[in-house]
């Protein structure tokens, strides 16, 4: 193949162009992501890992380790890597001062990295961001773990002038790429609901809303390792799950792991080993269960939380319970009425809080959450998981006043996309505070909104 790309791994999209590898996204190809909870799900073959290492430019799309994986990057040493322009600059600054070369990508601006290949990035207030690959007049929408955050009408407009367009980005069957390791006060999992509706219409509706033609399953793949989150494997997603309910007349499924061709428009199927899930000790990662806090790690723990000033607004108290004895801090002058309680091995608690990579520890899925008083049914969402791993920890914003500078300056960059997604959440949030999931009501207005979506291509 001269020129196209290639999918493999979690996230991997490789760009080739006169037989080279030009760029390569997100490169997570060692053994573990998460304090070693995440595995690879299937082997990298060496000549898609040729591809990835003699890349000459590498795009992160954001800070979670199957994206930017500490491991992985320091193999990227002398490439030019690109990253969204994220505010707090806190993955550039941070990569840097390692002594890489980095260039920031201004949102909504063509790129060009060879004479077939030019690439467009978006980046929003979530702390994810998109890319637009044009390569030879085909365009691969890479959205990875992005939602909508007022990008989406943009990204549609472009998609529609090419005739060949792609669209990959993360999905699963029960959410597992984020937090679902919950518990009810007496001690008991709740198992995490199947997200309806099937994962293939899912896709479908998401791949037609923007317009392209075709989708490609991606940022899924993964499975559990450890001994202490090997029980979210059951919810694993599998490559033939992507297909169930996938029926549609206006774009099709290709492979998760897939070559195609942009000269030709022919393509073939990478198939990958799958790999061994090999259940590891807590202890080969470092984590042991009956570590208790100290006295530093309880100060450090209370200064972290308290700093977040919207915690308190919505929430009186954060409990660790670490060793089977808990911390509880305090963030509001209410009673205790909502809370929320983290039980985990101190090594892996206390990292994620000094280095301020909290959503590494809700994604592991080993350590236990369980929720006090009044929560609604999107639980963590949106008044702690957001304030506390994106604009906090990732953004750099703290208080009232640096959250307001942090939404000014994304609000800024396209004003009216911004105020219309804005109006979107809102009417949203209203709307399911008054109208459960499951009611005929719901099911209804989910079916309209995605007819009006597919209208607006």
């Amino acid at each position: 193949m001269q020129t196209g790309f290639e999918t493999i791994g979690n996230a991997i999209l490789t760009l080739y162009d006169g037989g080279k590898p030009v760029l390569v996204t997100d490169p997570w190809f060692t053994p573990q992501a998460y304090f070693g909870s995440w595995g690879q799900s299937h082997e990298i073959p060496p000549p898609q890992l040729a591809g990835i290492r003699g890349a000459e430019y590498v795009w992160l799309s954001h800070g979670h380790p199957d994206h930017l994986n500490p491991e992985s990057l320091p193999q990227f040493t002398g490439k030019t890597i690109l990253l969204p322009d994220h505010v707090g600059k806190r993955i550039h600054d941070d990569l840097v001062g390692q002594g890489h070369t980095v260039k920031v990508m201004q949102d909504r601006r063509w790129y060009r990295l060879s004479e077939r290949i030019q690439v467009y990035c978006i980046s929003d207030l979530n702390q994810d961001a998109v890319l637009l690959a044009d390569i030879n007049g085909r365009l691969v929408f890479n959205r990875t773990d992005a939602s909508d955050h007022g990008w989406e009408n943009h990204v549609r407009s472009i998609v529609k002038r090419y005739p060949v367009s792609f669209m990959m980005g993360l999905s699963s069957r029960y959410g597992d790429a984020d937090m679902i390791n919950f518990f009810d006060e007496d001690g008991q999992r709740i198992p995490p609901s199947e997200v309806t509706p099937a994962i293939g219409k899912r896709n479908a509706h998401r791949t037609e809303t923007v317009g392209a033609k075709f989708f490609i399953p991606f940022s899924s793949m993964h499975t559990y390792q450890r001994e202490d989150s090997a029980w979210a494997n059951v919810y694993h997603t599998s490559l033939d799950d992507y297909r169930n309910g996938f029926d549609s007349d206006k774009c099709q499924m290709l492979p998760a792991y897939v070559r195609y061709d942009c000269m030709d428009d022919s393509w073939e199927e990478i198939r990958p080993r799958e790999l061994p899930v090999v259940i590891q000790p807590a202890s080969a990662f470092g984590d042991d269960w009956d570590d208790r806090l100290d006295d530093a790690d309880r100060r450090l723990a209370t200064r972290y939380f308290q700093a977040i000033e919207h915690l308190g607004t919505h929430m009186d108290y954060v409990t660790l319970r670490v060793g089977g004895v808990d911390h509880t801090i305090k963030l509001s002058d209410r009673k205790y009425n909502r809370g929320v309680t983290f039980e985990a091995p101190r090594h892996s608690l206390m990292t994620a809080i000094r280095y301020e990579v909290f959503d590494d520890m809700l994604i592991a899925n080993f350590m236990k959450t369980t929720l006090h008083g009044d929560w609604g049914a999107s639980r963590l969402y949106p008044d702690f998981t957001p304030y506390v791993a994106k604009y906090a920890d990732n953004g750099l914003a703290k208080s009232r006043d640096e959250l307001d500078a942090y939404f000014r300056q994304y609000r800024d960059r396209a004003v009216l996309d911004y105020l219309k997604w804005t109006f979107e959440k809102r009417a949203e949030g209203i709307f399911r505070r008054y109208v459960s999931d499951e009611s005929w009501l719901h099911r209804t207005a989910k079916q309209a909104y995605w007819a009006y979506k597919k209208r607006l291509r």
